[in-house]
């Protein structure tokens, strides 16, 4: 029997019908199936293939997918983890009540400030705490974390590429006639973004943590103490306090998250075929291409990709700061501040107006943006390299 063919494919027990009918079968796919089963290799299937005349099997080369995504996802996270350490400062509660008290003591509001003067002045105030980060924890503080981000960010990758990428051409193959359209890419992306929150939402839980527990975090017979040591010391307290559960907090805040990952993969795809388009046009005219014209075709992706990020980040951000509040350490006597989803947006709503909603929405911002277009562009360009569909 064929390996890696679908059913339809497939040889059947009557010997009189070798093929059974599917509205997609072509003679290739029976030239196909009919060289591997008795190792005619007369038939011309590498040239058809090489003409595109046999149609890409859904999970060909699907490996690809998974490797490109968690190289791209590990360097990424490696280039901006800094800001990813500030970001999650910025999100709880804990650092926000610091700011207010500083910014009241400077007289500073942002009350009345034009949204560019409270833009360059987020700006400029985001990267005064990366210096103070620097200045009173010292260099290792800014890569807090960067241990469980990367057991993270490698699985996690990997398995919203591979459901992602395999998942819109099993869903196109079948339902749609091998065709892609927005519909395909909104199930494939909710799908990459369930599996990828559900497997992942420990080891994001450890990395909340052990990004929040400064050093200077608690107080003990006047040492400053941490109150984890490594991420597995991080685990076992989790586990002993708050039990199994404990590892899963944050996850529907997660899943609302999935709106955001979906968002992005639709606009990428969208950017994407703009850009197929107009190499097309190009093509299609025979004009001279110009520098700009070459600065697209090198850069066109990942640009692509960084403004797919920008947009959905901006619109679905508010469950970042729900996930990081609902990750935090329990308040003294066990009980935690945030009961739930819903109870967390209210009482941010409540305590802190909208601003609360959008806290280290501007370091998010410096980190995602670019990150997302070294992560999809060494994603496209490992693709091509194996040469493999995306």
């Amino acid at each position: 029997m064929a390996q890696g063919l679908p059913a339809a494919f497939v040889a059947g027990p009557d010997d009189r019908k070798p093929f059974r009918h599917h509205p997609h079968a072509t003679a290739e796919h029976a030239a196909l199936v009919q060289s591997r089963e008795t190792g005619d290799s007369s038939l011309p299937i590498d040239g058809l293939q090489a003409e595109g005349k046999v149609k890409a099997l859904p999970f060909a080369k699907s490996w690809v997918h998974m490797m490109a995504g968690g190289v791209g996802g590990m360097t990424a996270a490696t280039l901006t983890a800094p800001l990813d350490v500030l970001k999650t400062r910025l999100q709880s509660d804990i650092y926000q009540a610091q700011l207010r008290a500083a910014r009241l003591a400077k007289g500073q509001a942002l009350a009345g400030l034009n949204p560019v003067r409270a833009a360059l002045y987020h700006l400029t105030d985001t990267l005064e705490i990366l210096g103070t980060v620097y200045r009173v924890e010292g260099s290792r503080a800014l890569f807090k974390g960067l241990g469980p981000n990367l057991i993270g960010i490698v699985p996690a990758r990997s398995i919203n590429f591979f459901v992602y990428g395999n998942g819109k051409r099993v869903i196109s193959e079948f339902w749609n006639h091998g065709q892609e359209a927005p519909w395909v890419h909104l199930l494939a992306g909710v799908a990459a973004g369930v599996a990828t929150s559900t497997a992942t939402n420990p080891i994001w839980m450890v990395k909340t943590r052990l990004q929040l527990d400064k050093n200077v975090s608690k107080r003990s017979g006047g040492t400053m103490q941490r109150q984890y040591r490594n991420s597995y010391d991080c685990v076992r307290q989790i586990i002993r306090d708050e039990g199994v559960r404990g590892l899963y907090k944050g996850l529907s805040a997660s899943y609302l998250g999935v709106v955001e990952s979906t968002l992005q993969w639709m606009l990428y795809e969208q950017f994407k075929a703009s850009l197929a388009r107009r190499e097309e046009r190009i093509q299609r005219i025979g004009r001279e291409r110009t520098w700009w014209d070459h600065t697209v075709e090198w850069t066109g992706k990942a640009g692509a990709a960084g403004g797919a990020k920008l947009i959905a980040a901006v619109l679905a951000y508010p469950h970042e700061v729900a996930r990081t509040r609902l990750r935090q350490v329990p308040t003294d006597g066990g009980r935690p501040k945030y009961t739930g989803l819903m109870h967390c947006f209210k009482l941010v709503w409540k305590e802190e107006g909208f601003i609360g909603l959008y806290g280290g929405l501007t370091p998010h911002l410096m980190r995602t943006v670019p990150s997302a277009a070294i992560m999809f562009g060494m994603y496209e360009g490992i693709l091509r390299l194996f040469n493999t569909p995306a």
